[in-house]
C-alpha cells in the first residue's frame, strides 16, 4: 500500500473512547523498545507519526492511526517494561485484553518480537493469548539489520520454536533501517482487510 495519508486521531483507553465508522483495526503488539513506532513510520514512509522513544514503556494508551482513509493501526501499550508499577502493568493489560478480545473492527494483531533475543515470556503469553482467541496473529521480527544474513534463518528458527510457531500464521523478517520486509508486511496486513 502507498501511504500519502496517516493521521494520530485518538488515544483511547476505554472502549467508548474508541474511533466509530467500522474501519477495520491492525493492532500492534510487543515488548517496549521492540521498534512499533519505527514499524508504523516504515510502512506508512513517514519519519515521526508514531513517535519513537529513548524511553521504552512511553506508550500508555491505545494509539489509533487512520491510514489512507481505509484502516486504522492500533498501537497498544509496550509490555515487560520493568519501570511501571505492577498496577499500572496490570492497568495496561486489562485496557489491552479488553480491546483485543471485544472489538469487532479488529482483523489482526502484528506482534513485533526483537529478532535478536528469544522471545520473551511476554511474547510467548501473547502469542498464546491472541491463538487462544483466534486472533489472526501476523508475527514480525524486528531489528533484523543488526544480524549478519548468514544467522536470520537461526534466529527465526528459534523464535519459531519459542513460540511454538503456527505455520499457517505469517512471520516476516523486518528491519526499519533496510525496509527489509516492508512489503511483505503491507502483503500480509492487506491481506486481512
Amino acid at each position: 500500500m502507498k501511504v500519502h495519508n496517516a493521521e494520530i486521531v485518538i488515544s483511547a483507553v476505554r472502549p467508548e473512547q474508541y474511533p466509530e465508522g467500522g474501519l477495520p483495526e491492525i493492532a500492534l503488539a510487543g515488548r517496549s523498545n521492540v521498534g512499533k513506532s519505527s514499524f508504523i513510520n516504515t510502512l506508512i514512509d513517514r519519519k515521526g507519526l508514531a513517535r519513537t522513544s529513548g524511553k521504552p514503556g512511553k506508550t500508555q494508551t491505545l494509539n489509533f492511526y487512520l491510514i489512507e482513509e481505509d484502516l486504522h493501526f492500533v498501537d497498544v501499550p509496550g509490555y515487560g517494561y520493568a519501570k511501571v508499577s505492577k498496577t499500572e502493568r496490570e492497568k495496561w493489560g486489562k485496557m489491552i485484553e479488553t480491546y483485543i478480545t471485544q472489538r469487532e473492527e479488529l482483523k489482526a494483531v502484528v506482534s513485533l518480537i526483537d529478532m535478536r533475543h528469544e522471545p520473551s515470556k511476554e511474547d510467548v503469553q501473547m502469542y498464546e493469548f491472541l491463538k487462544y482467541y483466534d486472533i489472526p496473529v501476523i508475527v514480525v521480527a524486528t531489528k533484523c539489520d543488526k544480524i549478519p544474513r548468514g544467522k536470520w534463518n537461526k534466529h527465526e528458527s528459534m523464535i519459531k520454536k519459542a513460540l511454538n510457531f503456527d505455520p499457517s500464521d505469517d512471520f516476516i523478517v523486518f528491519s526499519s533501517v533496510t525496509k527489509e520486509g516492508k512489503d511483505k508486511a503491507w502483503d500480509a496486513i492487506e491481506s486481512f482487510l
